[in-house]
């Protein structure tokens, strides 16, 4: 769509259609919604003034871009958004040229925008491109964002960065002095003003420039701007992000400006809805809803694995009062809202910041404290590291509960919990065991609550997979539990969520099988996979993981330590890809995980 010849009232037309389209199909699909209503008018000026087809947008975290996806040739495909081999809910090169980069995980944008600055000087283009960032102002509490902010600052690379300011307010506004304040500093007239001031100051020697200095800062310090002033950007702000005028002119500026500048804008969440404008962070991500009255059309009366969780360890901190716990951004969607209300002084949300998550509850570990860090299993790839250098190393209890583990459906590629036990299962010191239902949730976690050494539980995104198997024991190191045993050749093995699903699969079987409970991928039960090697030589492994590196790959290391080469072992884990996005049926059918096409693999092995 091509909107650099429309007028401001137009784009004002604009900006309220693409709203509606927007809520139109959130409403029906599901989606990110209070913070992509908001940025309509941000993205619909970047579009205005700057060229997606050359200029890197990069967005941050995308969520925010349906607006950028309406004006970027997928009007007619918006209907598909988040669908089965439909539109993707966040950017994506593969889907459009006018997507820079995947963004699913917030703060990499201005890292992003350094280095398509770099690429863009040594190819000599700096008259005709610029990297223009949008991010959003929650992700600007995450350490890589200043990491980034510190380069950019010293190397001056020209760029634009959009600070789409609609929750964590950096500071408010004061007032109509502010607001001047704002217009001034992004007016033609001020920034010629400042380039003129800093060149006739070097030639009257240190004094004129501490008088210079001084007097701008006393301005500056009426608005937000002295962090980034300081870091050697540019800044202008606090602005109307609604107002289209505006927007344009300030965007002009800094394009023409050739350094780096912030526009601080500050926007409202939700805006054109009014049951999501505000603050409501149940507006954040929502399913599908009844536009006439905000309520959800989903119901469900299974009990998710986060909230099995949350009853968990609210008893587990009624018993001890040593348990403390913290989550990165995400308290309701991992459950912790209620842990933070009802201890402030021992659950903590540390906003978008896994690396200090991680780290921090490391130190309460040694302080005698018995931590539960609790991050989606995706978001702890963002703090691996620590998890090594700061909690394994030094043998720390800490307790990572891996939320949305496993397939999780619309979000796709960046969010699909397949790598947590790849990775965490090569560290040293680190245990890895993992539920299958609501009685052993519990029992898990009086488990981890008494562990004195390194140790992650995954479960599922939504409930787990019901079955009417024997019921669950208690947990034991390395301790597995049979729950199926029969003269079959075949065993099925099942770790987690895997376990419900390898009794579906069962079903649609004629032979019999015995299924094992696994518990533990780390360490292994040595002596019941012994025993059942003796008896079954056909196995048969059920995990919502990656295959590399997983529950699979493990049991098959074992028997090659152990010389059993008379077993055959098949892992339907997750093959070698990402995982798109969609209903969790229909992406689990397109890598053959349904039971019925799982029992169709059994029956060509044996």
């Amino acid at each position: 769509m091509n909107i650099k010849d429309k007028t401001v009232d137009e784009l004002e037309l604009l900006c309220s259609d693409v709203r509606e389209e927007i809520l139109r199909v959130v409403s029906k699909n599901g989606g990110h919604l209070s913070s992509t209503l908001g940025a309509t008018e941000l993205i619909v000026a970047m579009h205005k003034v700057f060229d997606s087809k050359k200029d890197p947008f990069i967005f941050d975290v995308s969520h925010q871009a349906y607006a950028h996806k309406l004006l970027t040739d997928r009007w007619e495909a918006f209907d598909t958004l988040r669908q089965f081999n439909g539109l993707c809910g966040y950017t994506k090169p593969s889907e459009s040229d006018d997507d820079y980069f995947v963004a699913g995980h917030s703060s990499t944008s201005i890292s992003l925008g350094v280095g398509a600055a770099k690429a863009i000087a040594l190819k000599g283009e700096e008259d005709s491109r610029i990297p223009v960032v949008m991010i959003g102002d929650g992700s600007m509490t995450a350490g890589m964002v200043y990491e980034a902010l510190n380069e950019l600052g010293d190397k001056k690379y020209p760029m634009v960065i959009i600070l789409n300011d609609n929750e964590m307010s950096i500071a408010k506004p004061i007032g109509a002095v502010s607001r001047m304040l704002s217009s001034a500093m992004a007016s033609p007239f001020y920034q010629r003003f400042k380039k003129s001031t800093e060149s006739f100051v070097e030639n009257f020697g240190d004094g004129a420039r501490y008088i210079a200095k001084r007097m701008e800062e006393s301005l500056r310090l009426i608005t937000p701007g002295l962090l980034f002033e300081e870091m050697g950007i540019d800044y202008i702000g606090p602005v109307d992000g609604h107002n289209l005028t505006q927007l344009i002119d300030i965007m002009q500026i800094a394009k023409k400006l050739k350094r780096p500048v912030i526009i601080h804008a500050q926007t409202l969440k939700g805006k054109g809805y009014e049951f999501a404008e505000g603050q409501e962070e149940k507006w954040h991500g929502v399913g599908p809803f009844d536009r006439s009255n905000g309520v959800s059309a989903k119901k469900t009366s299974a009990k998710s694995a986060t909230q099995i969780y949350t009853e968990a360890l609210i008893e587990l901190c009624e018993k001890n009062e040593k348990i403390v716990g913290a989550t990165a951004a995400m308290p309701t969607g991992t459950g912790l809202t209620s842990l933070i209300e009802k201890y402030p002084n021992r659950f903590w949300d540390v906003a978008i910041a896994e690396q200090h998550a991680v780290t921090s509850m490391s130190a309460l570990a040694k302080e005698g404290f018995k931590p539960f860090c609790t991050i989606y299993s995706t978001f702890l790839q963002r703090g691996y590291d620590q998890v090594i250098h700061d909690t394994c190393i030094l043998d720390l209890p800490v307790v990572f509960a891996l939320d949305r583990a496993g397939i999780v459906g619309e979000d796709g590629e960046t969010h699909q919990g397949a790598f947590d036990i790849s990775f965490l299962r090569a560290i040293p010191n680190m245990t890895l065991f993992a539920p299958r239902d609501e009685k052993s949730f519990h029992q898990a976690m009086e488990f981890a609550s008494e562990y004195q050494h390194p140790c992650s539980l995954r479960y599922p995104r939504g409930s787990f997979k019901e079955t009417d198997l024997v019921e669950s024991k208690a947990f034991e190191l390395a301790t597995s539990q049979l729950l199926i045993s029969n003269d079959s050749d075949i065993l099925f093995i099942g770790y987690g969520n895997g376990v419900g699903r390898a009794y579906e699969t069962s079903k649609f079987l004629e032979e019999e099988v015995s299924l094992l409970d696994l518990r533990f991928v780390k360490p292994l039960d040595a002596d019941m996979l012994k025993n059942m090697s003796k008896k079954h030589k056909k196995w048969f492994v059920f995990s919502d993981s990656a295959k590399m590196g997983g529950v699979g790959s493990a049991i098959s290391e074992f028997l090659a330590d152990e010389k059993i080469l008379d077993v055959e072992v098949t892992s339907f884990e997750f093959s070698d890809k990402f995982i798109t996005h969609g209903n969790t049926k229909l992406v689990e059918e397109s890598l053959g995980l349904l039971p019925e096409q799982l029992a169709l693999r059994v029956k060509e092995s044996i």
